[in-house]
């Protein structure tokens, strides 16, 4: 039998009493699928109940196998060595123990048939790039990026039949997203993706597109998907012009028949006052006229009411996918003035920075391989890290959005988290701010803890957009990790317009050129330095 992932009825809802699915049906065959849809469509929800990390409410999931997961955000303790990480530590430990002339039995049960397990696992490091971590190393020495490609490699060397991958290539960098998608190719068997990573989408065979709790196929990769979806489009709009066109001569009938109901009744009446007929003839006919307009009018009211259901149809077949709009405040720096100082800086884990400046509106893509310290960096400029040595010195106002995102209090609703950051700020300009991030009214209110990963973004740069007073520095790491393409748009739009410094740490190279960076900055063997954009591509 081959294997298959089935949901059926599936209905999950959060603590609140939100709904994410109501009986949602969804088969999942051999082959990578790509499951798409916006920020808190449900998506992670949907990978968490199929892996069992969530219980569904009503319904079930069927799966002819072992499940894999990789979560959005891999958490993996650092006091863990890399073999117990991998989950071969008991293994390793039986082989060494019978190579060095242990021949007890939980030994050979421990081992079972899987002798070139410590080979298997040093390929696979090597597959993906890590072929430098040895097996006995904690994981406390290893970058983010790094993590998540060693959680991969355990999945690897378990062998699941279905793997379920969220956000895979957040935090990694160009060269390791290069090994993630050597590995979703050679995938043999079931796999579902979510990912807002374009050129990762593009690698699988079809794509799910979950929308308003159903889920909608596309055969071929995110590109096929994309010119599949702007066809229907187009066509849905056309839709919407014949149904408008239909609603309008509906309207138009059912007027000229009003009319000419009025008229025959003016008749009658006047007939009736002047006996021109004898009475009951007159009052038959008034009787006959009354009855004949209302079934006109009711058949007009009719075509009329199916005219606009046609054209409600129509417009719900037309995407109109809010996106946030970020309402950056008025943040002009002089082109002269010196926002930042960097001077003889040694930072927590090694890496120095001889001297940097920072001036006026100038736009600094930090880039760099996982783990040279490019997030630790910018923690020592926001203070969250002290310096080994030196002095790091921001001269204006300046606002950090960390890559975890771990800035709002999962216990406190969206509103009352931004609240903390402007304790100054009425309740209604603080609902206002947050309706322009797609925030309104009671979702307002719901629990940070609730929230996906690009609602919980969402959620974060409004607490530090609104927070007084306004950056005229910002900083980001990895900003478009967890958000959904069209939200990477509206984020890029918002960041053209805005008018102070920017340090930006991004392995996502095209959104980086988006926003207009006008310096080059790459960490690398423990130096920062500057770089050309044509040695970018190659060097990322």
């Amino acid at each position: 039998m081959s294997t298959s992932l089935t949901c059926t009825s599936l209905s999950f809802a959060w603590a609140d009493g939100s709904s994410v699915f109501e009986s949602l049906d969804v088969s999942f065959g051999p082959g990578r699928t790509g499951l798409v849809g916006v920020n808190g469509s449900g998506k992670s929800t949907l990978l968490k109940l199929i892996a069992g990390e969530l219980t569904p409410a009503d319904g079930g999931v069927r799966v002819t196998g072992e499940v894999g997961y990789l979560p959005q955000n891999v958490t993996l303790d650092t006091g863990l060595k890399v073999d117990e990480a991998l989950g071969i530590a008991a293994q390793r430990t039986a082989l060494h123990a019978i190579e060095a002339g242990d021949v007890a039995e939980e030994h050979f049960e421990t081992v079972g048939d899987d002798w070139d397990v410590e080979e298997r696992a040093l390929a696979t490091l090597g597959e993906l790039g890590l072929g430098h971590v040895e097996l006995d190393r904690t994981i406390g020495e290893v970058s983010g990026g790094e993590s998540v490609l060693l959680r991969l490699a355990a999945l690897l060397l378990r062998r699941p039949d279905v793997l379920l991958l969220d956000e895979p290539t957040n935090n990694l960098d160009l060269y390791a997203r290069r090994r993630l998608y050597a590995a979703v190719e050679s995938w043999p068997g079931v796999m579902v993706v979510v990912s807002h990573d374009r050129e990762l989408l593009d690698l699988v065979d079809q794509i799910a597109d979950l929308r308003s709790g159903e889920i909608t196929w596309y055969g071929g990769n995110y590109s096929a998907y994309e010119e599949a979806l702007a066809t229907e489009q187009e066509a849905a709009a056309r839709m919407v012009r014949v149904a408008e066109a239909d609603l309008k001569k509906q309207k138009r009938e059912l007027s000229d028949a009003h009319v000419k109901l009025a008229r025959r009744k003016r008749y009658a009446q006047k007939m009736y006052d002047t006996k021109r007929e004898p009475r009951a003839v007159m009052k038959l006919r008034k009787r006959t006229a009354e009855v004949s307009a209302g079934k006109h009018r009711i058949m007009h009211e009719e075509k009329l009411a199916e005219a606009k259901e046609r054209l409600d149809d129509a417009v719900d077949a037309v995407r109109d996918d809010d996106e946030i709009r970020v309402d950056l405040p008025y943040t002009a720096v002089p082109a002269g003035r010196t926002v930042l100082t960097l001077r003889d800086l040694e930072l927590v884990y090694g890496a120095r920075v001889a001297g940097l400046d920072l001036h006026g509106p100038e736009r600094i893509a930090l880039i760099g391989r996982n783990g040279a310290g490019k997030t630790t960096l910018l923690r020592t400029i926001a203070g969250e890290l002290a310096p080994v040595a030196g002095e790091a010195t921001a001269h204006v106002p300046l606002r950090f959005l960390p890559q975890r995102l771990d800035v709002l209090d999962g216990e406190l609703s969206v509103a009352e988290n931004v609240a903390r950051f402007a304790p100054g700020a009425t309740n209604n300009r603080i609902r206002a701010r947050l309706a322009r991030f797609l925030f309104r009214g009671a979702r307002a209110d719901q629990q940070a803890a609730t929230l996906s990963g690009g609602e919980r973004f969402r959620a974060t740069l409004a607490a530090l957009m609104l927070a007084e007073p306004a950056p005229q520095l910002l900083m980001l790491d990895e900003p478009t990790n967890n958000l959904d393409m069209a939200s990477v748009r509206q984020l890029t739009t918002a960041l053209e317009s805005y008018e102070g410094a920017l340090l930006v740490a991004s392995h996502d190279l095209p959104f980086l050129e988006s926003i207009g960076i006008t310096r080059w900055l790459m960490v690398e063997d423990g130096e920062l330095k500057e770089i050309t954009p044509e040695a970018v591509w190659y060097s990322a």
